[in-house]
């Protein structure tokens, strides 16, 4: 009896032994199969040699699984404890999850491939996320389907009159938002909604002479907490503005790229390339978009205030084609508007904590069409995204993954008390440490990124 049970459990010992190393044989086959993989798709991460290697490793476990589990059937009549099949069970779970981890990258299915290739190479940093998994060819490709129209249209400059204002009969309910109750003592109105799930604002400017560029105190040398500047010039409200010279998302956040105007002066005029644009207000108190010019003559067609950024979503009343997505995938965005009756718009949308999603180009596009702007682009978005009222953040930037920051930036928009736009002027104009902005740029020589 007592050899009976001795052999049993020896027989129980080299039948749990066989199928611990046939689990170890198809977890590791497996493991190898999806960094091989990987490493077809792309030579970011898996190069050549370790691909090479991850094939051999690969079917070294699958000859490994093969002779072990089948010397594990060949012991009868031993059965394993409960617990066993749970591992067995983990690591089925193991095996289907490289499998669909495999399929969601390059199945038949482009949905999750086109939004992480486009929202990666929309940023200014983190294009190796999709450059991991995808070569050159295949991102080339889903761009080349997921893009705004570029045009190079201009705005043309149209007289904010009466006229431009519908009767209340005539109203849509996005009008309905905006204008309901309103007074001629409102300054701005603030509206929340939802985008994708993500909280978003769009701010109402009823008079844009309230509205201009704000640049931080030592523009072209650092930048400067949006909260800061908001509070030193008594905002209102305040949104984030152009983009800006960002290398390896290290900078300080201090030289913006391409045109800045405040208040009447040149504060940059760095080269810049489609599709950028100048995003100005004129002093006609007009939204003004242009292409391909450089400060002084954005200067001489009567803009007060720019800033650079991109791209354009609507011109004249026409809303740029967007073929997909957009081509810049989905982020937390800031974008500017202008209604036909002068109306300026500020549009903020957040993200998750993940950075996964948020708005696409063409959900802005939407947004500001059905708000009724006749004019809208694009500024910086991302971590960059803010809005302040009264001196307090309104949304929840986030700077990486669940990391809940925001960052310094050169420029951004304000909203202030209609008595407090001279005193600004002058102040904000006396106190700018441009210290030779011209000489400066000069040495400046690197190309923009994206």
């Amino acid at each position: 009896m007592i050899e009976v049970d001795n052999k049993n459990n020896l027989e129980y010992k080299k039948k749990l032994s066989f199928l611990r190393i046939s689990r170890l044989g198809i977890i590791f086959l497996f493991t190898f199969f999806v960094l091989f993989y990987v490493g077809i798709n792309s030579d970011y991460l898996i190069k050549t040699i370790i691909k090479y290697i991850c094939l051999v490793l690969g079917i070294a476990s699958l000859i490994l699984f093969i002779v072990y589990i089948i010397k594990y059937f060949r012991i009868k009549g031993v059965k394993l404890k409960a617990k066993r099949h749970i591992m067995n069970a983990l690591t089925s779970i193991y095996c289907i999850c490289c499998i669909a981890f495999l399929i969601i990258l390059y199945g038949p299915y482009a949905g999750f491939r086109e939004w992480l290739i486009t929202t990666a190479m929309g940023t200014m940093t983190h294009h190796y996320l999709c450059e991991i998994f995808y070569d050159e060819t295949t991102i080339n490709e889903v761009l080349s389907s997921n893009y705004i129209e570029d045009t190079n249209e201009e705005t043309e400059v149209f007289e904010i009159t009466e006229d431009n204002i519908k009767e209340e009969s005539k109203w849509t309910e996005y009008e309905h938002k905006l204008f309901d109750n309103h007074t001629t003592d409102e300054i701005y109105r603030k509206i929340e909604f939802k985008v994708r799930g993500q909280r978003a604002w769009i701010i109402a400017i009823y008079d844009p002479k309230n509205l201009s560029v704000v640049c931080s105190k030592n523009i072209m040398h650092r930048g400067e907490m949006l909260v800061s500047m908001a509070k030193r010039t008594k905002a209102l409200i305040a949104v984030n503005g152009g983009r800006f010279y960002d290398p390896n998302h290290w900078s300080n956040g201090g030289i913006p790229n391409g045109v800045t105007i405040m208040k009447g002066k040149i504060i940059s005029d760095r080269e810049y390339k489609n599709p950028y644009g100048v995003i100005g207000i004129n002093n006609d108190n007009q939204l003004v978009l242009y292409k391909n010019k450089k400060a002084k003559e954005v200067l001489s067609l009567g803009v007060r205030d720019a800033v650079t950024s991109k791209p354009f979503l609507i011109v004249n009343g026409k809303a740029m084609y967007t073929s997909g997505n957009g081509g810049y995938g989905f982020a937390a965005r800031t974008a500017i508007g202008q209604r036909a009756d002068g109306t300026m718009l500020l549009l903020v949308v957040e993200c998750n904590d993940a950075r996964t999603i948020g708005a696409s180009m063409k959900d802005l596009t939407t947004i500001f069409t059905n708000y009724g702007a006749v004019n809208a682009a694009a500024l910086d978005g991302g971590t960059s995204s803010v809005l302040v009222e009264n001196g307090k953040m309104i949304n929840d930037p986030i700077n990486d993954p669940f990391v809940h920051e925001t960052r310094k930036i050169p420029t951004g928009f304000i909203v202030t008390r209609p008595n407090l736009i001279n005193e600004n002027n002058i102040k904000e104009l006396e106190n700018l440490k441009v210290w030779e902005v011209f000489d400066m740029m000069n040495d400046v020589k690197e190309e923009l990124k994206d």
